[in-house]
């Protein structure tokens, strides 16, 4: 599913207008993402949290120069569902 069928189902199940529906998740996605590049962690009860979990630092290997590359530590966001979210698409998965 891409986010213009999203758009599309919200709107048909709502009866709200796409461009708002648009707007709204536009909107939600920027906050999330804003959030968590200011180090805030937001949290969905039933849905599930987004995260920045810390990357160590580390040495690479560029394969192709047979070099060593320093990465700096850093941080990744990440998605853990919450127990609910996870068992309701386990039961699904099982029945098909």
């Amino acid at each position: 599913m891409r986010k213009s069928d999203l758009i599309n189902n919200i709107s048909e199940k709502t009866g709200i207008p796409k461009v708002d529906v648009l707007v709204t998740l536009e909107t939600a996605f920027k906050e999330i993402k804003d959030n968590l590049s200011d180090g805030n962690n937001i949290y969905i009860r039933g849905f599930g949290s987004f995260i920045t979990k810390k990357r160590a630092a580390k040495i690479g290997r560029n394969i192709k120069k047979n070099t060593a590359v320093d990465i700096p530590e850093h941080f990744i966001p990440a998605f853990k569902p919450a127990k609910e979210f996870m068992n309701e698409v386990k039961s699904n998965l099982r029945s098909e």
